[in-house]
């Protein structure tokens, strides 16, 4: 077997985060996308000693558990690789994935309580990025998602099942609008070009919605025409922003260069657990609103009876969790790089009413050296890479009694969770939630008490 071969694989087994796993010529072969069960036929990519990487190039024939995809841009656009599994497997799968690599890491002594099912299956996002593009070199202007193992073709997601009908709709409305207009489609290697990306949010309780088209400044555009037409559809939310953001830099993400609130505002309201937030633009915040519920359920039950302690919340965000957890908790102190969280976390507070939280920015490793109160309960809540080695050394410092980990990326945490153990700390309990249904990804919170 060498690279660029071709051949015919079935899958045996299910690595984190989706990759299959089958064997040929006594190597196992890493296939990304492919389940167990499935006949598959792959390319190398890559030849390892003890090891070597496939790309999908066809599913020959399909596992015996698998049902029909219910979304028709399925195998198109790159998103719901798990659709075709039923969702009770789905579940069983993430959950089992994240109990494998704990134990795989040496994690000893915990009780794994499972995993909790997302509140709603379907439309459920209430956030979408979308990217303009083309599915081939020249062809008609698309709207959507990136194709299926292409990174410079976009595929239009006009009814996506994953979001609710305002999405679709909306995003057929703009991209109609641009397929009349002489607008130039901005074109990531020669960085020439308009359009870039297309961003929508709603919120779950309020339905606010507010819409971002982000382009380069290449050129100068009346948006006028365009405001009007997104303020009069008929939608089952209810519009209440369009901005507009500049973006030159060469990368293929949205960097905010400057913002331009076109009509309305910049921000939606959304309720979490009987709390308001107001969430801007660039802000992060949880994609699954009722899913989130129940995450942040399930750190208030590991807290327990916490009315005499201090929290503190690191990689706090908005302050979401630490804001929850104010209403059990004597203080609660957050600390976010992002100074525009920062702002947003100290003003939801005040909305809601709070006077025992406060959030500051500047970075976990260098911040927590600042804070003089002692901590009763660290939540720790970082970015899908964890916590720096560095910045857990201090975490870990303080001695906390207790420390909840909420984690989007069970490797990292099966990573940090190694030195936790060894700082003296026990695992005792650790629960998944699935908070994103027919993706790959989970989330897992554990409760980890000092010995």
């Amino acid at each position: 077997m060498k690279k660029k071969d071709i051949i015919e694989l079935k899958i045996q087994d299910l690595e984190f985060p989706l990759k299959g796993v089958g064997y040929y010529e006594n190597k196992k072969i890493f296939v990304k996308n492919a389940i167990p069960g499935q006949v598959v036929r792959i390319l190398i990519k890559k030849v390892r000693k003890d090891h070597a990487e496939g790309k999908l190039l066809e599913v020959i024939e399909r596992a015996s558990t698998e049902v029909e995809s219910f979304c028709e841009h399925f195998g198109n656009c790159g998103g719901c690789s798990y659709q075709t599994i039923p969702y009770e497997k789905q579940m069983k799968m993430k959950a089992d994935l994240v109990k494998g690599l704990l134990d795989e890491a040496g994690i000893m002594g915990y009780e794994f309580l499972g995993i909790e099912p997302s509140p709603e299956v379907f439309a459920y996002r209430n956030k979408m990025e979308y990217s303009f593009g083309n599915e081939k070199k020249g062809g008609e202007l698309n709207l959507g998602m990136h194709k299926k193992g292409k990174f410079r073709d976009v595929v239009t997601v006009d009814h996506c099942k994953i979001v609710d009908e305002d999405f679709n709709m909306i995003l057929a409305t703009m991209l109609n609008y641009f397929r009349g207009k002489d607008v130039p489609l901005y074109n990531n290697k020669t960085h020439e070009g308009y359009l870039r990306h297309f961003i929508v949010r709603k919120a779950k309780k309020t339905k606010e919605i507010v819409i971002n088209l982000v382009t380069s400044t290449q050129i100068t555009f009346d948006m006028t025409e365009l405001v009007e037409i997104m303020k009069n559809l008929n939608l089952t939310g209810k519009l209440v922003g369009f901005i507009h953001t500049f973006n030159d830099n060469i990368a293929d993400t949205v960097v905010n260069e400057h913002t331009k609130v076109l009509w309305g505002q910049d921000f939606f309201t959304e309720e979490i657990l009987g709390l308001k937030f107001k969430i801007s633009a660039f802000s992060f915040f949880q994609t699954n609103s009722l899913g989130a519920e129940k995450l942040y359920s399930m750190v208030l039950d590991f807290m327990g009876d916490a009315d005499n302690k201090n929290v503190f919340d690191l990689y706090c965000g908005t302050g979401t969790i630490g804001q929850i957890v104010a209403k059990k908790a004597k203080t609660v102190m957050g600390i976010e790089l992002i100074e525009e969280a920062v702002e947003a976390a100290n003003k939801n507070a005040q909305m809601n009413g709070l006077k025992n939280c406060h959030f500051i920015a500047g970075d976990v490793l260098k911040k927590i050296d600042e804070l003089t109160t002692k901590p009763d309960i660290i939540i720790l809540d970082p970015p899908r890479v964890g916590v720096h080695p560095k910045a857990l050394k201090k975490v870990l410092a303080y001695r906390a009694p207790e420390i909840i980990y909420v984690s989007c990326n069970p490797r990292s945490l099966a990573e940090n969770l190694i030195d936790v153990q060894k700082a003296g700390y026990k695992v005792k309990t650790v629960k998944c939630m699935d908070m994103f249904p027919h993706t790959p990804h989970v989330e897992a919170v554990v409760q980890l008490i000092k010995k």
